[in-house]
């Protein structure tokens, strides 16, 4: 049984994962990387249903989301809130499939997520924050919200820094609308395993810090951070919530940099 230290990156696979095109292949698919989770649960003596799979069908056709909900998806992920929002207006006949925005948010496309979103990963800003409570407050509803941390101290890549989170956190309790869940990462796009894992590693000790101060009605339970070459690794760490795209619905066909603004590395993210 190999320790947890000894867990390997896959992002050689990445751009090689067939294209899921039948519900039975979506199942496959699925099955396989919950089998994945399995067994990084077993290595680090989790039980694997504290571990939320978040299907991402970020650049994929309608025609392809309707195979993942045929296969028991209810809850996808999407990076690019225009692309999501029209999705959504598209398969309004499927009442039980929900949406999470897990990219970047800029204040004009705030009232899009409110309307539509039943989760918002990339919080960041607390000018977002506020636009996006505002807007909840107008539509009557209220959305969960994970803390966007850049964990790889990486220019230019989305989140805020460690040190300002515990004081962005404590201006949240204000806004109504929002119920935050916990931190999110992206994690360095890396083959060397253990740089993936110390981003992993900070976003843990972080959490566990910020519940030493965190204001009442703040919740900090959730730990949103592993893709699909990484999320083992994310898992053995602490991770509540996986995204996963390409090892569920196929390799994308548009280079990452497209649909993750901020990226400049050529080792670029993808879920």
């Amino acid at each position: 049984m190999p320790e947890p230290s000894d867990t390997q990156t896959r992002h050689d696979q990445h751009g090689r994962y067939p294209q899921a095109a039948t519900v039975d292949d979506f199942l496959h698919n699925l099955a396989a990387v919950r089998a994945r989770i399995d067994a990084a649960c077993h290595r680090a003596g989790r039980d694997p249903a504290g571990v939320r799979l978040l299907p991402v069908s970020k650049t994929k056709p309608e025609a392809s989301l309707r195979l993942a909900h045929a296969a028991g998806c209810r809850l996808l992920g999407e990076n690019k809130v225009q692309e999501a929002f029209g999705k959504w207006e598209a398969m309004r006949d499927l009442s039980d499939l929900h949406w999470s925005v897990i990219g970047h948010l800029q204040t004009n496309k705030a009232k899009l997520v409110a309307r539509f979103a039943s989760e918002f990963q990339a919080l960041d800003s607390l000018r977002v924050a506020e636009v996006l409570d505002r807007r909840l407050q107008i539509e009557g509803r209220s959305l969960d919200v994970f803390v966007q941390v850049n964990t790889s101290g990486e220019a230019g890549k989305y989140g805020l820094s460690p040190e300002d989170v515990q004081g962005f956190i404590k201006e949240l309790p204000a806004l109504s609308a929002l119920r935050v869940r916990g931190l999110m990462t992206l994690a360095l796009f890396s083959s060397e395993a253990e740089r993936v894992r110390q981003c992993f590693i900070l976003l843990r000790n972080l959490r566990d810090q910020l519940h030493q101060s965190a204001p009442a009605g703040i919740a900090l339970d959730e730990l949103s951070m592993g893709m699909s070459g990484d999320f083992e690794i994310a898992i053995e760490e602490g991770a509540t919530v996986v995204r996963v795209g390409q090892a569920i619905f196929g390799a994308r066909s548009m280079p990452d940099r497209h649909y993750w603004p901020g990226e400049s590395s050529t080792e670029e993210p993808r879920p």
